[in-house]
């Protein structure tokens, strides 16, 4: 008969226990923290990242300039800024007939440079 080896995960507590106190702090400050995981998943997917580092990069860029740099239709380029304005993430102006979008505001710039500055640490 094989023996089967249970493995233990080092990186959990031998023993369950917590601070009362510390919990009692901390667990009303987390309901602050709703609705945040949305803008990690706009972000989350590739497209959409690659478009907002894009919008680092430049201050605003036209819908047609963006199809182009991602390598895409202009109607996949709407979807995903529209999805990212939708977020809070992106704003537009028109111009005749076309339209800019830009971030928008500096926190999405940070925490789009920041996560990129992470990614590239070892």
């Amino acid at each position: 008969m094989a023996e089967t080896l249970k493995k233990t995960n080092k990186d959990t507590c031998d023993t369950f226990c917590y601070d009362e106190e510390l919990v009692q702090r901390v667990k009303p400050e987390i309901e602050k923290a709703e609705g945040v995981e949305l803008i990690f998943k706009a972000l989350s997917d590739a497209t959409r990242m690659k478009i907002a580092y894009a919008l680092t990069l430049e201050k605003e860029l036209c819908v047609c300039d963006v199809a182009n740099i991602i390598g895409s239709t202009t109607a996949t380029a709407s979807h995903h800024l529209r999805l990212l304005r939708n977020m809070k993430l992106a704003k537009y102006r028109k111009e005749g007939k076309l339209v800019f979008y830009s971030l928008a505001d500096d926190h999405v710039h940070q925490l789009v440079s920041i996560a990129l500055l992470h990614s590239k640490e070892s």
